[in-house]
């Protein structure tokens, strides 16, 4: 028992001795809503990441899709492969940069925890039904915070807490005016790591569909950020390690910031507004995406009706307004689960 718990007491004296000044350590955490006694072998962080990995809401992620509803082939991105990649991403950049990279990788698992059904298609839609409003990472915090766990939640610290609510950004410019603030440097890592997953990703996807071709990507993206998808990812990377450098603690007298050069910034948002242009909002993508809109409002009018068909507990956890519970479990529902509920209930 003894030994056991020299394992995080050692793990933490690390984190102390070694992480940059600037970063989260884990003994000096703000805590939990609800008090627990500490882990004898796994610092708080590494607990909270452990959590999210085997709660169901993480599970589902394998089958919701992320822009490509339905896609044919098996290579396309889903919610999971996209989480996965952003951990990673956010794991080398906070490795690199001296910081936590335990909370980094707690925030990058957990941060879309509460996306709906059919990528951002889903969560439109749920927006215009839910009067009070529906955002994916709100209810990934309400996910963490309540739904998980019968009703009891995850009880995650506040760093894991805050970058999942906060990793959420305007579609305005990258690290523009409406980009947000976050509560720790790792929390912003992971913030800037989901942009550049998804711009890659994205792109890789929408050749594969044969939307767009390679050969039509802003010049400004094949020119700095390069001109395959490694070369994209290892470049953007490696651009917010540079610019970012200051945080470890190394530099004196610098503006500490995560962030990017100018050119990078740019180009980013010109392959950024490029997929909104080409991809995200042509017609052919809105016309894919009408039987999913459908599937969702009809669910959600049915559910609204007769909350006697909800799951044991939502009632309950939303305190009796059917409009919250509806959207609570359609949030939490897959692709294939929303069609067969549809289907079941004869809409």
């Amino acid at each position: 028992m003894q030994n056991r718990c020299q394992v995080r007491l050692r793990t933490e004296e690390r984190e102390l001795a070694l992480l940059s000044p600037f970063a989260c350590k884990s003994r000096l955490s703000r805590g939990r809503k609800n008090p627990e006694e500490p882990c004898n072998i796994r610092t708080e962080f590494q607990r909270d990441r452990d959590r999210i990995i085997h709660c169901k809401s993480f599970r589902r992620l394998k089958h919701k899709t992320q822009v490509f509803i339905a896609p044919a082939g098996d290579h396309y991105i889903t919610r999971l492969t996209h989480t996965l990649e952003v951990t990673q991403i956010a794991r080398t950049i906070t490795r690199a940069l001296n910081l936590n990279e335990d909370l980094a990788e707690a925030i990058g698992l957990g941060h879309d925890l509460g996306h709906t059904p059919f990528g951002h298609t889903g969560e439109e839609v749920l927006n215009q039904l839910y009067k009070p409003g529906f955002r994916h990472n709100q209810q990934s915090l309400r996910v963490v915070d309540v739904l998980e766990n019968e009703g009891r939640g995850l009880n995650l610290t506040w760093e894991v807490r805050d970058g999942i609510l906060n990793h959420s950004k305007s579609m305005e410019e990258v690290l523009g005016e409406g980009w947000g603030e976050t509560g720790s440097y790792e929390a912003d890592v992971v913030k800037l790591s989901d942009l550049v997953a998804y711009i890659n990703h994205d792109v890789e996807d929408a050749i594969r569909a044969g939307m767009i071709k390679a050969s039509e990507l802003p010049e400004s993206s094949r020119t700095i950020m390069g001109g395959t998808h490694r070369e994209r990812i290892n470049n953007m990377i490696t651009d917010i390690i540079d610019f970012s450098w200051p945080v470890t603690g190394e530099i004196d007298n610098q503006e500490k910031s995560i962030g990017m050069s100018l050119l990078m910034k740019e180009a980013a948002s010109d392959l950024k507004d490029f997929l909104f242009t080409r991809v995200y909002k042509i017609e052919s993508m809105l016309d894919e995406t009408q039987p999913a809109r459908q599937i969702i409002i009809r669910l959600f009018d049915y559910l609204c009706r007769h909350p006697e068909i909800l799951p044991e507990g939502y009632t309950e956890i939303s305190r009796g307004d059917n409009a919250r519970a509806a959207a609570d479990y359609i949030a939490g529902m897959t692709d294939q689960f929303a069609c067969r509920l549809l289907a079941r209930l004869n809409l």
